[in-house]
């Protein structure tokens, strides 16, 4: 099957929005529609036309641009079923176990929540690339805006089963602060150490540290190795605490940073 082009691009000061366009079709994808102008001018800059929105949670710093582009472009907008009443313009309400067809490519919907009550991320498996929103952040994870720890640890530990060289889209650039912080949980782990060095690198240049890869958030990530890292456990008092909990008490201190 033909590769997907992926056009990454920053909107809004720290969001990023994603075009997924396959060529034979000519179908276009943007994951989120953070504001018009910008998804506007990416699509001019590729010459793509917009066929589909894939929405993966209400806030509006991921669905301001929704209307105008669907007004200019008749494109479908897909979004969660859980949220359906808040995604403007939605034309098709997904979740769990919902499979889209994108272009002669199956996209799995993944139930996500946490950040938001009804959260999705949506996994091209064919082409290795998982959108999670504001679910999974590189060296992070979202705040809980509306759900519960536990229900984000479980959004979560299913993210982390994906194939460890999917790569990983997320909805904002906070990857240096997440890594001063994650240094903070876990800074004997010598892949974060690295990655933060590297992270520092990139920023000082002005570049992205998105994509990113399952297999290096598993790595280095301490949202996702708070059930298998001995040193976050015991750095938090937590050696025979839940998976779960000692998540919570990571997103505890992250908000508290």
């Amino acid at each position: 099957m033909p590769q997907l082009a992926v056009h990454q691009f920053t909107c809004r000061g720290d969001n990023y929005c994603v075009l997924v366009h396959d060529a034979a079709s000519g179908a276009t994808a943007s994951i989120d529609a953070p504001e018009t102008a910008a998804v506007r001018n990416a699509l001019a800059e590729t010459g793509w036309r917009l066929t589909h929105i894939l929405t993966t949670h209400h806030h509006g710093d991921h669905v301001a641009g929704n209307l105008d582009l669907k007004e200019e472009w008749g494109c479908e907008i897909v979004g969660p079923a859980r949220e359906r009443e808040r995604i403007p313009g939605i034309d098709r309400a997904v979740g769990e176990g919902d499979t889209i067809r994108f272009a002669g490519h199956d996209v799995a919907v993944i139930d996500t929540p946490g950040h938001t009550s009804g959260h999705v991320s949506y996994h091209f498996a064919a082409a290795g690339l998982a959108f999670v929103g504001d679910t999974l952040f590189s060296l992070g994870c979202g705040r809980l805006f509306e759900g519960t720890a536990e229900q984000m640890w479980s959004s979560l530990s299913k993210l982390a089963k994906l194939p460890e060289e999917t790569r990983v889209h997320c909805g904002h650039e906070y990857t240096l602060a997440n890594a001063r912080f994650a240094l903070t949980i876990e800074p004997g782990n010598a892949a974060l150490v690295a990655r933060a060095r590297e992270v520092e690198r990139l920023r000082e240049q002005g570049r992205a540290t998105l994509p990113t890869t399952i297999g290096l958030e598993l790595a280095t990530n301490p949202f996702l190795r708070a059930g298998t890292s001995d040193e976050i456990r015991a750095r938090l008092g937590l050696e025979t605490a839940r998976d779960a909990d000692v998540f919570a008490e990571v997103r505890r201190r992250k908000d508290a940073a």
